[in-house]
């Protein structure tokens, strides 16, 4: 059983830090769904790793070898045509997470929709559920920045399922969130506060070669010699709301060719943009790691004007060594720093974009690789492990002080992932 404090025991093996006590009783690691690629399937991974003796649970599983070694349940869901329709199969998911087979001290739960409504049908009586929360659904309570809000089935149901999701984020025991921006998010919308805890970000790895061109294809490598020499680069799925026509258009504002990384239904459009664009655009699609890692050491500026709620690819490419224009507004403008490891956008007119990638342009690879090393997978999993320990250990979930991780205040292959 759950006892007031617990004390979370550590080793380091092949995978870094894992908890090796059993001090905290049976517990359950909960995801949406599980994707082949997906910022927030890197933080689970990381999930996976640290509790190595708790089950895991998801909606369905797209990548069935992703967890070796694991057993990973499903709900019912995954037999079914729906988790091919998520739009569809949206009204239904509140319902779906409540009641599943299961008795556990515990739940650490990975959240960007309704997985934090998962209860168990022999839920002890000093159960407790916390939630990495990477947004409160955007469907319901972001229609300025994700237009899927606006679709008529998330637009129809939304009254009702905002009700619902606001109530059941009060059962959560406590939450943690990916940023400040969405730590924001959730005291608006759920009246909960949160402790902000960076995602995990492959920095060692991105940081264990100072020349990932030597590790391309044969392939790979005609195409990266060919590019136009500088370029700024853009990457992410090809999605309206990551807006890679402003990376056309901070190229055409600086005179400088444009290389765009990923895939997506967008492509259409970002081609159009392309072929009328006064500047050479050229589209890489879905780069393996290698070739997405060399594309951030060769590229002048990585240029990532979405909102988004924290924004891995911005990390990864300071990680390589690479300046980064942002927007001054949501999760990138925390790890990003203005002059130091590149530059916040304001607006998005021609003149700002030009004048940003000059002054990011001209910032050093050091400040960036450093920076950059706040955010790393050891970092995510210490400050993970420090949260889990002291909200456990408190007697009042309801009123844990907010706090920022160390890297707070110094501040998809697609893994195309932010």
């Amino acid at each position: 059983m759950m006892t007031p404090a617990v004390d979370i025991d550590r080793e380091v093996g092949p995978g870094g830090l894992a908890v090796s006590s059993d001090g905290m009783g049976r517990g359950v690691l909960v995801h949406e769904w599980v994707e082949r690629n997906g910022g927030a399937e890197r933080v689970f991974d990381a999930m996976v790793g640290l509790f190595p003796a708790a089950d895991v649970l998801c909606l369905w599983n797209d990548a069935i070898t992703r967890y070796e070694g694991r057993e990973v349940r499903q709900t019912w869901m995954a037999d079914t045509p729906l988790r091919h329709h998520k739009a569809i199969a949206l009204p239904l998911m509140p319902t779906v997470w409540r009641d599943l087979p299961g008795e556990y001290d515990w739940a650490l739960v990975s959240s960007h929709l309704f997985a934090h409504h998962v209860t168990f049908q022999e839920q002890l009586r000093t159960f407790k559920k916390l939630a990495y929360v990477h947004t409160p659904a955007r469907y319901l309570w972001s229609p300025d920045i994700d237009a899927r809000a606006n679709h008529l089935l998330p637009k129809t149901l939304g009254p009702s399922l905002r009700s619902i999701d606001r109530r059941r984020a009060q059962e959560v025991y406590a939450i943690a969130t990916n940023s400040g921006f969405v730590r924001d998010r959730i005291r608006k919308v759920w009246d909960r506060d949160a402790t902000v805890i960076y995602p995990p970000v492959a920095v060692g790895r991105i940081q264990s070669s100072n020349s990932w061109s030597d590790s391309l294809s044969i392939e790979e490598g005609r195409m990266v010699a060919e590019l136009p020499r500088p370029f700024l680069l853009g990457a992410s799925r090809f999605i309206p709301y990551k807006r890679l026509d402003l990376v056309i258009k901070a190229g055409e504002a600086s005179g400088l060719p444009v290389v765009i990384a990923g895939a997506g239904p967008d492509e259409h459009r970002l081609r159009a943009l392309a072929a009328d664009a006064t500047v050479p655009v050229t589209f890489v699609l879905r780069p393996s790691d290698p070739l997405l890692y060399t594309l951030y050491q060769q590229a002048m500026v990585f240029v990532f004007p979405a909102i988004e709620d924290f924004g891995i690819m911005p990390v990864e490419a300071m990680a390589a060594g690479t300046p980064v224009v942002a927007m001054a507004y949501g999760g990138a403008s925390e790890s990003v720093v203005d002059g130091q490891t590149g530059s916040l956008l304001a607006g998005i007119g021609p003149d700002e974009l030009r004048r940003a990638v000059s002054r990011a342009s001209a910032i050093g690879e050091q400040p960036c690789r450093r920076r950059a090393q706040l955010f790393s997978a050891e970092a995510f999993g210490t400050h993970l492990l420090d949260w889990i320990a002291t909200t456990l250990g408190h007697r009042s979930g309801r009123s844990l002080p907010a706090q920022r991780s160390a890297a707070g205040s110094d501040h998809e292959s697609v893994a195309i992932r932010a």
